[in-house]
């Protein structure tokens, strides 16, 4: 276990908060019955004499702050609204706080190790002085608090000596729900190989306008999936809280189905073995745009 440390303006800290038994979460849809800043580039910020230094945030004051995970609500996080064109891709060197518009008071924690354990993927937006703007994927605000319209994305500012960058993507993922289809595209613009997607009814629709990336991937065939990995994105429904029932947070996953067409999914994007495949050769960060 590491020592106890405090964030301060000048450098890392935190305390590594010990994670309790994990669970993989449900995708929505996976089984066969089935305002964020306007500037969405990577960029410095304009004046650093208009940027908020990073306050202090105790160890005790850390732990004690909800984990921005796939699963939660946390209201002081900023919906995102619209889609992003790119970013940079993180680890975090330790637990870290996230902060809404003030940069003042954390309202939530980003767990170093994500709920497999693993490192936790993090995609930056934009630096700002000390601060880099992320998305997260927890919700903000469930959709049937919102009459069903609810983000389905979230950002919040992340003090920058928490992030360690790794490779960047080069390409990314775009959903068309208009021609059902998911499509791999470079970062020229142009489409490396496109495929066939079943999508979210009318009553369960896979959200649109808005970007996303690959949190995390893992294979289980209990949720009909068969031994293709479930391509878990950072998105959630917007329309409703668990559209799927349990207790995934509604998430949107990229998934294997023998129906993979059509609009027949509770907001999942169900593929073919060969997509499953093409997209879980994509670096864990990848954007994912929804049209």
């Amino acid at each position: 276990m590491q020592h106890q440390k405090t964030w301060t303006t000048v450098g890392i800290a935190a305390a590594v908060v010990a994670v309790a038994a994990i669970g993989v979460p449900l995708v929505t849809g996976a089984t066969g019955s089935d305002a964020l800043p306007a500037a969405a580039t990577h960029t410095p910020a304009a004046t650093a004499a208009a940027v908020p230094s990073v306050p202090s945030v105790g160890a005790a004051t850390l732990a004690a702050l909800p984990e921005a995970r796939y699963s939660a609500v946390v209201a002081g996080l900023l919906p995102v609204d619209h889609t992003v064109g790119s970013a940079e891709v993180f680890h975090l060197r330790t637990d870290a706080p996230l902060f809404g518009d003030d940069r003042q008071h954390p309202v939530a924690r980003f767990a170093s190790r994500d709920f497999l354990a693993q490192p936790t993927t993090v995609v930056g937006l934009r630096r700002e002085g000390a601060w880099e703007l992320v998305l997260t994927p927890a919700r903000q605000e469930l959709p049937s608090r919102a009459s069903g319209h609810a983000a389905a994305q979230t950002a919040a500012w992340v003090p920058a000596a928490a992030l360690e960058q790794v490779s960047t993507p080069t390409e990314h993922v775009v959903i068309s729900t208009a021609a059902q289809t998911v499509s791999i595209v470079d970062a020229s613009g142009k489409v490396v190989q496109r495929f066939a997607a079943g999508i979210g009814t009318e009553d369960t629709p896979t959200p649109t306008g808005v970007t996303g990336y690959l949190e995390q991937r893992y294979v289980d065939p209990a949720q009909g999936t068969g031994d293709h990995p479930i391509q878990l994105t950072s998105l959630h429904s917007s329309a409703s809280d668990e559209p799927y029932g349990g207790s995934d947070g509604g998430l949107i996953g990229l998934h294997w189905n023998a129906a993979a067409s059509g609009a027949v999914s509770h907001g999942c994007v169900r593929l073919s073995a060969e997509a499953v495949a093409a997209v879980d050769a994509l670096p864990l960060g990848t954007l994912v745009t929804v049209e």
